[in-house]
């Protein structure tokens, strides 16, 4: 595997957690700004939105670097605006730079 390959598919990995959490947070805000009079929206949503814009580019460079399949760039794609998707992105990405496969093996007697 090429070193530019890994790198891409390392930089989407180490943002997709922070940027799932972000969002979770933000969701978790917007609430709280409706009920309560705490309102850390104008924070974390610019905050939000550079994790997301950087996942996005580095899910381009990866895919690009990587040459997936598209199914594959938009599943990672759709996980980015689903809450707690992230995480999964982060553990199928985790997976793919230690070389594991897809689907487990499954054992035939």
């Amino acid at each position: 595997m090429p070193v530019k390959s890994v790198a891409a598919v390392h930089r989407l990995r180490l943002v997709s957690g922070p940027e799932g959490l972000s969002f979770i947070l933000l969701l978790i805000c917007a609430v709280l700004k409706r009920t309560t009079s705490f309102n850390a929206v104008p924070v974390l949503g610019p905050i939000h939105g550079v994790l997301f814009i950087l996942y996005v580019v580095f899910l381009v460079q990866a895919h690009q670097a990587r040459r997936w399949e598209p199914k594959r760039g938009w599943v990672l794609f759709v996980l980015s605006v689903l809450p707690t998707g992230g995480f999964f992105a982060e553990r199928m990405l985790a997976k793919e730079e230690r070389g594991e496969p897809d689907a487990p093996a499954t054992a035939t007697a």
